[in-house]
């Protein structure tokens, strides 16, 4: 098996070299990944060091794929690793094309990397690919270039975004069995009134009124199911679909994020959501040297609830007035006392930012254990109303079993 010399960084940014014995250059560079290591020169020929022009003898075999927030993520953390490593930018985005797993980020890495060689900056890089990267991520690069610490803001970026990929982790994580245990439900009673209960008309055809009341209900819903349900699932796909068009329009979404924050217990769990990531986003921003008014900005946009976006709206120009952030979120009927009191703390101390951050910990932690707590109740309702209604299908049926069985005695 052929060996191959190699340069890598490691996530602290120091260069480490060796030799790895693999199969190919890819296995070696997959092997190095595996280790924690980000590749920076592969190579079957004695490596010239870090120096050296050349990344790898051949790029890596990339895989179709549309670039999505897990590539993201792993962009940003390698950019880090890699400019703390002492690549300049062009280099550590070269290094980034030739690894990239899939098509198109070696493809939105090659564009990068023009521009940069063309003697823009970064920022206007990630500026001119639309929603790739948004306000927040561009603004982050911006004060990192501005800052000339542009390798500690690609870490304070990467975790960021860590950090909100686990909030999201643990929240559909948590969603997948009672979705399982809906679903199930759904086709069980749905298998038991089409399928089964039919069996037993036959049975029930000469009882006439003195079938039980219940017995004809379960009978008469059997048949409608049986014979309409091919509309029941068409109307299912089609109020889906209306739904999701009225959620698409402004004034939809708006109706949809009022009654989700009237629910008793779901209100209060986006809120801290939304409050939490409203606080991580506005105190990144401001530990990174960006403006408070622009911070603020950015920092709203960020809010995926209509209706306390609009309410937060309101905060960047009462600033520009000369407004303190905490009277503002005072007035606000959706700041929460914690983030008001945590903003007031910052303002005196001049730490607005840290408080921020912390009012983020501990609401990404409530939110998590209020969903796992929430969805540990959930499960246990679920299967008493399954496993209810189908009992209740079966007592009407013994039911109707037995009233024949007297009518013949």
């Amino acid at each position: 098996m052929p060996q191959f010399q190699y340069s890598a960084a490691g996530k602290s940014g120091s260069v480490v070299s060796g030799v790895i014995t693999a199969a190919s250059q890819d296995a070696a560079m997959r092997q190095l990944r595996g280790q924690g290591l980000i590749p920076i020169e592969v190579s079957a020929e004695p490596a010239a060091g870090i120096a050296s022009s050349s990344v790898a003898s051949s790029p890596v075999k990339a895989r179709k794929g549309a670039m999505n927030r897990n590539d993201l993520l792993s962009f940003t953390s390698e950019l880090a690793v890699l400019l703390k490593a002492g690549l300049p930018v062009d280099r550590a985005l070269k290094v980034q094309a030739e690894m990239a797993s899939k098509q198109a980020c070696a493809e939105l890495y090659t564009r990068l990397l023009e521009m940069v060689k063309s003697g823009k900056r970064l920022s206007h890089g990630f500026e001119s690919e639309g929603d790739m990267f948004d306000d927040f991520y561009i603004n982050m690069v911006r004060a990192g270039e501005a800052s000339g610490d542009l390798a500690g803001i690609m870490r304070a970026l990467g975790e960021h975004l860590q950090r909100g990929r686990e909030v999201r982790s643990t929240i559909i994580s948590a969603l997948i069995y009672p979705a399982i245990l809906l679903v199930v439900a759904v086709l069980a009673i749905a298998v038991m009134l089409g399928f089964v209960v039919p069996q037993f008309e036959s049975l029930f055809s000469d009882m006439g009124d003195a079938l039980p009341v219940m017995t004809s209900f379960v009978i008469a819903l059997g048949d409608v199911v049986k014979a309409w349900w091919w509309l029941m699932v068409l109307l299912c796909v089609a109020v889906y679909h209306w739904v999701r068009r009225s959620v698409a329009t402004p004034a939809g979404k708006l109706k949809l994020d009022k009654f989700m924050l009237g629910a008793p217990v779901l209100g209060a769990i986006q809120l801290k959501y939304e409050i939490g990531r409203f606080s991580r986003t506005l105190g990144t921003l401001l530990n990174n040297g960006v403006s408070l008014v622009d911070a603020l900005k950015i920092a709203v946009a960020t809010i995926g609830n209509s209706q306390i976006k609009q309410e937060f709206s309101s905060l960047e120009s009462a600033v520009k007035s000369g407004t303190r952030v905490s009277k503002s979120l005072q007035e606000s009927r959706f700041a929460t006392p914690m983030i008001i009191q945590m903003v007031r703390v910052g303002e005196e101390s001049g730490q607005l930012g840290e408080m921020l951050s912390e009012v983020a910990d501990v609401y990404d932690q409530e939110v998590q254990t209020q969903v796992k707590r929430g969805l540990t109740l959930l499960e246990p309702v679920l299967i008493l109303i399954m496993g209810g209604v189908i009992a209740l299908i079966i007592l009407s049926i013994l039911m109707g079993i037995l009233s024949v069985n007297s009518l013949a005695g």
